[in-house]
Parts: C-alpha cells; sequence; structure tokens
C-alpha cells in the first residue's frame, strides 16, 4: 500500500490542487492532509463600480478589468489568503462592527472549504481514491462538521481509521503555542487526549501515529527560538525544540512502525524513535509547493518497505 501524506497548507488553494493530484502522480492508494488546512487571512478587495482596489503585501493595486482582478485574487489564494470582494460601505462596516470581521472571515474560509470539498469528489472520483483530512491547530472546530459530511473526504480527529490491515490513529491538537490557538491544550490533558486514541488501535505493531505536534527533542520540531516579545532570535537563525513530550513518550511507549506529523514547517525530515521512523515533510506553502512523504507500506510484513520525501 502506497501513502502520499502532506500537512500545513494553510489554505494555499494551489498546494491543495496538487494534493489531490498527487494520488495519480505518485499512483498512491490513498492520500493524508496531516492539519492546518485552513488559511488564516483575509484580503479585502473594495469594489468602486469602474475599478477595484487592493493592498497585498504592502502594496496598492488598482485594478481595472476583469483579467486583472481574477489574477491578483488566484494570487491571494495561492499565499493562503482569502480574496473578499466588498464594497466600500461594507469594509466600512467590517471595521466598526465589533466581531464582524472575524464572522466574515469564517464565511469566506467555510465558503472555500466547501468548494476544495466539490474538487475532491471531483478529482479523487467521488471517494474511490481514499482521501483524509485531520485538522491541526489553527483550524477552527467549524471545519470538522463540513468535513465529516463530505462523500470524498474522510475526517480523521480522534479516531482510528483502518487502512488495509493497518491502523491510523489520528490527533490535531499540538502542546501551547505563543499564539493560543484553536487546538492545543497542555501536556496532561494531551496525554489524555493521546490515550483515549490510541486505546481504539487494536494491534500497536500495525498502527500508524498521525499525529500534528512533532516528538519533542526528535530534530522534527526545530523552531526559530523566540525572546519574550515573540521575536525570533539572532535573525532567526537561532533554534529550539518545540515539540510534544506526551507525542514523544507515546511513541516510546508503543512504538508504532509509522508516525507522521506537521506544525513545524521548519523541520522537514525523517528520524527514527526506538524502532518507530518518524516523519515531518514540511512546508512551504506560501510559496504554492506543496512538500510531502511517499510510503510504501508492506501489508503482508506489516513493515515501512520504502519511503521518501517530495515537492513540487
Amino acid at each position: 500500500m502506497k501513502i502520499f501524506f502532506a500537512t500545513d497548507i494553510h489554505g494555499s488553494e494551489v498546494c491543495w490542487k496538487k494534493f489531490l493530484n498527487a494520488a495519480a502522480f505518485y499512483k498512491a492508494d490513498l492520500v493524508i492532509l496531516g492539519g492546518d488546512v485552513t488559511g488564516k487571512v483575509m484580503v479585502p478587495i473594495v469594489d468602486y463600480g469602474t475599478y477595484h482596489h487592493v493592498v497585498l503585501s504592502g502594496e496598492t493595486h488598482r485594478l481595472e478589468s476583469q483579467s486583472e482582478l481574477l489574477a491578483v485574487e488566484g494570487q491571494i489564494r495561492k499565499r493562503g489568503y482569502y480574496p473578499t470582494r466588498l464594497s466600500p460601505e461594507e469594509l466600512q462596516a467590517l471595521n466598526d462592527e465589533d466581531g464582524s470581521i472575524d464572522r466574515r472571515f469564517l464565511t469566506e474560509m467555510m465558503a472555500t472549504l466547501d468548494r476544495w470539498l466539490d474538487m475532491a469528489d471531483s478529482k479523487l472520483r467521488g471517494g474511490q481514491v481514499p482521501c483524509i483530512v485531520n485538522g491541526g491547530n489553527d483550524d477552527t472546530f467549524e471545519i470538522d462538521s463540513v468535513v465529516e459530511d463530505s462523500a470524498a473526504v474522510t475526517f480523521a480527529e480522534g479516531k482510528v481509521l483502518e487502512l488495509d490491515g493497518f491502523y491510523l490513529a489520528s490527533m490535531g491538537y499540538t502542546n501551547p503555542t505563543p499564539w493560543n490557538t484553536f487546538r492545543e491544550a497542555p501536556e496532561d490533558e494531551l496525554a489524555k487526549r493521546t490515550e483515549s486514541v490510541l486505546s481504539q488501535v487494536p494491534d500497536m505493531e500495525r498502527a500508524i501515529f498521525n499525529f500534528h505536534a512533532p516528538p519533542y527533542g526528535s530534530g522534527l520540531d526545530e523552531a526559530p527560538a523566540l525572546d519574550a516579545s515573540l521575536r525570533p532570535m539572532h535573525g532567526g537563525a537561532a533554534m529550539a525544540p518545540v515539540g510534544s513530550t506526551t507525542v514523544r513518550q507515546s511513541i516510546l511507549t508503543y512504538q508504532p512502525l509509522l508516525s507522521v506529523h506537521g506544525h513545524i514547517h521548519e523541520s522537514r525530515g525523517m528520524a527514527k524513535l526506538g524502532r518507530t521512523l518518524c516523519i515531518n515533510p514540511g512546508s512551504v506553502y506560501g510559496d504554492g509547493v506543496l512538500q510531502g512523504a511517499v510510503i510504501d507500506l508492506d501489508t503482508k510484513k506489516g513493515k515501512v518497505s520504502r519511503y521518501i520525501l517530495v515537492n513540487g
């Protein structure tokens, strides 16, 4: 069985399309997206009737044709942002009304997710090619029911899914971050959540852990060290381990055959914890590049037979 695993696309539409195409390109039997599916930023495009106005990366653009408008919207989606067409009055109302920006952002995010799931249904032949998606710490809980209702995508959070004799145990929660994101918890609570999922695994020798947080001190969790004001130290050159001690201990205790992770974009790589192969494919979603891992599993022997990190 061949798996394609990727993670942390953060709303990049070009990365989502590449993820869906990966099944055919790599001749994978199934594809898994490990978490942090949705984006973080909404970009207003103001309609003044005869032209549109947008500020992108600090630069002001006046868009005077439909082709210019569509091209800029494509650039915005590629970066993982949500282009949002507004009238001047709508923009003023968003700025004036408490909570209105958050509500509109959620609307745009959910509309994009619905469209993405329609793409999956078409590209993956209505679920004939299995596609598994999990939430990550940056994904709001509103996405859960939407993905659950998809005909082509299986939502994995908190579940153990049987995969041709292997067992995929998934958890999108991470240990605390400085940004107080949606799915994060102290290590003691994380331990309870982890055990709740792992208690469902019937055979640990054929288990695959799909935990968004990488194991602490594994080399797959190295991120720029931050000072008290959350600024990178030494220009981002100083690195520090920021993964989960709970995830590390779970891997060492249960020794699954494979453990796949994300969350820390800079720590692309592979490591061994005891007998367990651990992989973090990393992420450079802002460049429109999808990083992933192609993993071959020997269903008879219950082993990882081959693995490689890829990007494209």
